[in-house]
């Protein structure tokens, strides 16, 4: 496979499903459980247009890998205020979301393709500030997101106790 032969767009209610199959099957085979914190397909439709986007990297049609953006708004789960971020502020935040790439993929640059979507999107959009988490252990999130600018904050439980660095960017408009 060459790494022109994969298209990348957003996903679509459609695609909610073939999501969950993929996150499903690529967990399954981690070497831990705490390693990635799983989601259920009302988090995926919630995500596709009203509280954030979903993009989809597809091979002949497969889908081989996904990323989301989010959006949460003044919730209880805007990662803003675990870095401080005012009130006020809260609605310029996003957050870079999970990303799953399935093992025939992997090396391909797709994270980072990803977070350039992802920072670009958010950008246009007017949001400030870009935050995400990773585990200690996820070596390619964690150098992916700090060659993205992210800057690790702080390490703490999070995700019902799962231990997270959380990393931050300011993007500018």
């Amino acid at each position: 496979m060459e790494s022109n032969d994969l298209e990348i767009y957003r996903v679509g209610h459609q695609d909610v499903e073939r999501i969950r199959e993929l996150m499903d099957e690529v967990i399954s085979r981690l070497p831990a459980q705490e390693l990635f914190a799983m989601d259920d397909e009302a988090y995926f439709h919630e995500h596709i247009e009203e509280k954030g986007e979903i993009f989809g990297a597809f091979h002949d049609g497969e889908l081989v890998a996904y990323s989301v953006l989010a959006f949460p708004g003044i919730s209880e789960k805007n990662l803003g205020r675990e870095f401080g971020v005012p009130e006020h502020e809260l609605p310029y935040v996003a957050v870079l979301d999970s990303t799953v790439v399935h093992e025939s993929v992997r090396g391909r640059g797709l994270q980072r393709q990803f977070h350039e979507l992802r920072e670009k999107s958010a950008r246009e959009k007017g949001f400030l500030y870009l935050y995400s988490t990773a585990h200690p252990d996820n070596v390619p999130s964690i150098i992916n997101l700090e060659a993205a600018g992210f800057i690790r904050q702080f390490t703490r439980p999070m995700y019902g106790g799962k231990i997270r660095h959380c990393y931050s960017k300011r993007i500018l408009p």
